[in-house]
């Protein structure tokens, strides 16, 4: 499978897809509040978007990936209001 990284982090809504290059579908979205929470983890680095070396891209796309789906394991009362994995 191959990804496409549709990020657009300088403006006021923030958000960062991860879609299925072949179909277009939107495999993951994370908005403001979870970009900011994967900062603050250090696990979004700019680098690694920008990046041309498929280890480093293939690494980056694991760790959203995870986030993802630990976000959505977290008990109701944890639960963030945006960015969900599809």
């Amino acid at each position: 499978m191959t990804y496409l990284i549709d990020a657009w982090l300088d403006r006021p809504q923030p958000y960062l897809c991860i879609l299925h290059r072949e179909t277009g579908k939107v495999c993951l979205r994370l908005e403001e509040q979870a970009l900011d929470e994967l900062r603050e983890l250090g696990d979004l680095d700019m680098a690694s978007l920008n990046s041309n070396e498929p280890l480093v891209l293939k690494e980056l796309l694991r760790n959203l990936f995870l986030f993802c789906f630990a976000r959505a394991l977290r008990p109701i009362g944890e639960q963030p209001s945006s960015g969900s994995a599809l």
